[in-house]
């Protein structure tokens, strides 16, 4: 192990030292890597969907989103700061060799100056007032670009916005209609309940904590005197947003894995960080403090750091399989916007609380606008993420496994394709897949023509994997198990496998096949699916590897079947238990046919009843 993973896995992270320590030393490796005119931040080889100087660009820029926050907290990095300043200086100045360059529409660039705009809005003293005339001319053209620029239709708007309010807090001319105007298409993306979609028809997933409502919080500090009526929605919509998000949180500080983007790690806790920053109020204090720490904690125990000691791409480990287009080796220190507790002062009710516990959820947290429901089991510290899915779809890598599988979890993680060439390295967890019969090339929900979710949590989704294929599939959700039943409507032969968790492979990992089941147990936990409708054969899947976000290795239990054209009813228990639990009791479901479909049960009471029309 390096020195700097050394450093932050020893760090106690309990103080505000202990946190300040910590960014400077994710920053130490870094002074090493500046270009000669420090404006740009080189950290690795591997492209992103924009060009390599634009990528080095990206690097130094994210780094602002700790440093701002730490400079406005009295931190002195004099060192580093000032390649920081000489950096802004070249990087702005047209006529350097290191210059950022003239922005396009639609540009990364335009993602890179909302921490700008932090700086000039809460450091103005430290990024504005040490440079001279021309370097400030050169600034503010270079950022003003961004008022001539379109952005995406999305979490991107608050860039604009951001900018704007660096500019109207320094006391530059800003855009005032178009911050406005973006403000409002913002709220066009609320809908309801404390959640955002990432654009009209959007998803709703880990952009809405760390972007949307990251941003809103900003705002509503930043300008709370300026516009105290969008201040207050802004918190508002925050408060009702901290109950639902405390479902996605683990006791020992990890999150749910879920969604895009998930190389920005320990950016899951920057809401609660920014809902310290803006004053609190839905949260103690004390429990804001313990889930920011706490998730540091986990992650500064995973493998996310390379030998010299930089963040890599990927989740709990180094992995480009499961990475974005737009993920470039810079990428991941966005991350440190969850530093934004270093920006309040020592005396701050953050820091002067104790740290409290995770606060307690019900067992089941019915998240309709996310077509989520979140189930908690306490006595093994595991938390699912169960997904009905949704209707939209987008081009973004790996799309049907960050979004459509049935369920997400703390211990199990999810996995995503290596290729397109069977079980193995197709690492369907938490599926059902489907291939003409023998083809062996696999389809899975990407989108749906219908989804709902139950008073009781049920969840439901109507989907086409081909236009003579419609498969209606209810969720029942529950810890350690949950039940999962498909009717199959096909008009071709196919073959079909549903996989359960995906479980971590050591050298301690037990198989089991059975009649009808498939169990995967060991120090990790225990993974199982049993057949209760329609299943043929069971197999334990061994997925290839760096397909999960979690372990490198991992074996996906799983059920297979042969369908002819017609209908088809499939019914499956699926077992999830992290740790080395005591014995898992049993899962009490049977799935009995009928006439017009088929009758659930569970401990001999029924459940529900599913026709043969979705």
């Amino acid at each position: 192990m390096d020195k700097t993973s050394l450093a932050i896995a020893d760090n106690p992270l309990r103080t505000r030292d202990d946190l300040k320590r910590a960014f400077e030393t994710l920053c130490e490796p870094l002074t090493s890597r500046y270009s000669e005119g420090r404006a740009r931040l080189r950290l690795g080889a591997t492209g992103a969907s924009f060009p390599p100087e634009v990528a080095e660009m990206e690097g130094f820029s994210r780094v602002l989103w700790g440093m701002v926050p730490y400079l406005a907290g009295g931190g002195s990095p004099e060192g580093l700061w000032q390649t920081c300043l000489q950096g802004i200086v070249n990087g702005t100045d047209p006529d350097h060799a290191e210059y950022w360059g003239d922005t396009r529409d639609y540009d990364q660039r335009l993602v890179e100056m909302a921490a700008f705009g932090f700086a000039l809005a809460l450091v103005p003293e430290r990024i504005w007032e040490p440079l001279g005339e021309r370097e400030r001319s050169n600034l503010y053209a270079w950022l003003n670009q961004i008022n001539r620029r379109p952005v995406y239709d999305c979490n991107w708007l608050f860039f604009q916005v951001l900018v704007n309010i660096g500019f109207r807090k320094s006391g530059l001319p800003y855009d005032r209609e178009q911050t406005e105007r973006n403000l409002r298409r913002i709220d066009d993306f609320y809908i309801g309940d404390g959640w955002y979609a990432d654009g009209v028809g959007g998803h709703s997933d880990y952009y809405v904590p760390f972007a949307l409502h990251y941003y809103g919080l900003l705002y509503a500090k930043l300008m709370e005197a300026e516009d105290p009526e969008r201040a207050r929605v802004y918190r508002e919509r925050a408060a009702a947003f901290a109950g639902p998000f405390l479902a996605w949180f683990a006791e020992d500080g990890s999150a749910v894995p879920y969604g895009r983007s998930l190389t920005y790690r320990f950016a899951q806790s920057a809401f609660w960080s920014a809902l310290a920053f803006a004053g609190g109020g839905a949260v103690p204090m004390g429990a804001l403090k313990g889930l920011v720490l706490r998730n540091l904690r986990w992650w500064f125990r995973q493998p996310i750091l390379d030998g010299n000691g930089v963040l890599t791409i990927g989740y709990a480990y180094p992995n480009l399989v499961m990475a974005e287009q737009y993920n470039s080796p810079g990428s991941p220190y966005w991350a440190l916007k969850t530093f934004l507790p270093l920006a309040l002062p020592e005396d701050h009710p953050f820091w002067r609380a104790e740290e409290l516990p995770l606060p307690k959820t019900a067992p089941l947290s019915v998240q309709r606008p996310a077509h989520l429901v979140a189930c908690r089991q306490e006595d093994a510290d595991h938390v699912v993420l169960f997904n009905a899915g949704h209707p939209s779809t987008n081009e973004h890598a790996h799309t049907s496994a960050k979004y459509e599988k049935f369920a997400y979890s703390t211990a199990f993680g999810f996995s995503v394709p290596k290729a397109e060439w069977g079980l193995s390295q197709g690492a369907f967890d938490s599926m059902l897949a489907l291939s003409e019969a023998g083809d062996n090339l696999y389809r899975v929900r990407r989108r749906n023509e219908e989804t709902a979710i139950g008073d009781d949590g049920h969840l439901f989704a109507r989907w086409k994997p081909w236009t003579d294929v419609e498969v209606c599939s209810w969720i029942v959700p529950g810890l350690p198990w949950h039940l999962r039943v498909h009717r199959v409507t096909t008009g071709r032969e196919l073959d079909a496998a549903e996989g359960g968790f995906a479980l971590g492979l050591q050298g301690d990992t037990r198989l089991a096949v059975s009649d009808g089941e498939a169990t995967a147990a060991g120090s990790l936990g225990v993974s199982g699916i049993r057949s209760l409708l329609g299943y043929e054969a069971a197999d334990n899947v061994q997925a290839q590897a760096n397909t999960n976000v979690l372990h490198p290795r991992t074996v996906i239990p799983t059920l297979k079947a042969r369908l002819g054209a017609g209908t088809h009813w499939l019914a499956a228990a699926v077992l999830g238990r992290p740790g080395g639990a005591p014995a898992v009791p049993e899962s009490g479901f049977r799935v009995v046919p009928e006439a017009d479909g088929v009758r659930i049960e569970r401990a001999g009471a029924l459940v529900a009843r599913l026709n043969r029309v979705c």
